[in-house]
């Protein structure tokens, strides 16, 4: 099932950026005294060095209070309007009260509503369709979206198929309303829900359709076949969305992928002919941070100076669903 559109009445563009990542450093030296590994086998099949990992009472909320604050530091931005706040994560502290709640109530914006959304690594992708539409719509003026993720507080670290993968990190954007400038100009979205046994998290339930699952706290993938989806299902979606507003990829000037696994974005970039060069990702230093790698990304490319005014930047996040959005958007002077 896909919704395809295209948002060239938008009326919203991102205006400034935060980050954060915990101090704790695990390096693939470190999982060699954790698990049958080696840095050379890690690098060479997913491309990650390091990951970060929050302290025992560092949680989701406290990663996007960090970035939130980064952002306004940087951009002298005041928060106090500030209308919604969505959070992107798979990762909340706890079912409810939800992290956007926690927050909103951290950071004293007294008018904001809240939401959490639950998108996995295509989390941010959607929260920031979301906020477009909502201030497109006419209901608000500035939405905070942020993702983020304690990933380590579910990860097996006697799996090494997953522990290699996935660290913890927050990454926040401000949208706000700009007729003039407007920066969301394409989206495609899409879900491919019997695919939901490949990539879990134990819940409630212990069953997907007819599946018996592992019932247990921790993330679960089956790597191989999650591979072989995203790397037909991303770059098809890709296509769609720069055909929907006449545009070609070569037109586009950075590909922002989820930053999943490097082998998965050499190969949708083979298969798209993107310039791997002109691709962003964090997951060297960061690892796998599911809803987060993307804000991340974006805003290290900021930081090095390789993202300007009037850049085209193509985001795709994918993962567990298996659901995916791709989001096409011209960056402002912020």
């Amino acid at each position: 099932m896909t919704n395809t559109g295209v948002a060239l009445s938008s009326r919203a563009r991102i205006t400034a950026i935060g980050s954060y990542v915990p101090e704790k450093v695990l390096t693939n030296h470190d999982l060699e005294q954790m698990v049958e590994t080696s840095d050379e086998w890690i690098v060479q099949r997913t491309g990650i060095r390091e990951r970060r990992i929050a302290a025992a009472d560092e949680f989701t909320s406290d990663l996007c209070v960090a970035a939130v604050n980064d952002l306004a530091r940087r951009y002298g931005k005041s928060l106090d309007d500030v209308e919604v706040v969505i959070v992107s994560t798979s990762t909340p502290d706890f079912p409810f009260p939800s992290v956007s709640s926690q927050v909103q109530a951290r950071l004293g914006l007294e008018g904001a509503g809240a939401i959490d959304l639950q998108a996995a690594c295509a989390g941010f992708a959607y929260g920031l369709h979301l906020a477009n539409s909502l201030i497109t719509a006419g209901m608000h003026k500035k939405v905070l979206v942020i993702g983020a993720e304690t990933l380590s507080k579910i990860t097996d670290y006697s799996d090494r198929t997953t522990c290699i993968l996935f660290g913890d990190g927050a990454g926040a954007v401000l949208v706000e309303r700009d007729e003039e400038h407007p920066g969301f100009l394409s989206y495609h979205l899409g879900s491919q829900g019997e695919g939901g046994v490949h990539l879990y998290c134990s819940g409630l339930s212990s069953k997907i359709g007819d599946q018996e699952l592992i019932d247990n706290k921790r993330i679960v993938q089956n790597g191989r076949e999650v591979y072989k989806w995203a790397v037909t299902t991303v770059p098809k979606g890709m296509q769609k969305v720069v055909e929907k507003v006449g545009m070609t990829l070569d037109q586009v000037d950075w590909f922002i992928p989820h930053s999943a696994n490097l082998r998965m974005i050499e190969s949708i970039c083979e298969k798209t002919g993107f310039p791997l060069e002109r691709t962003l990702y964090s997951l060297e230093y960061y690892g796998n941070t599911s809803a987060a790698t993307i804000p991340l990304s974006l805003h290290m490319a900021i930081k090095e100076e390789k993202i300007k005014a009037g850049d085209t930047i193509l985001m795709y996040g994918f993962g567990g669903g298996l659901v995916h959005a791709g989001l096409l958007i011209k960056w402002g002077k912020v």
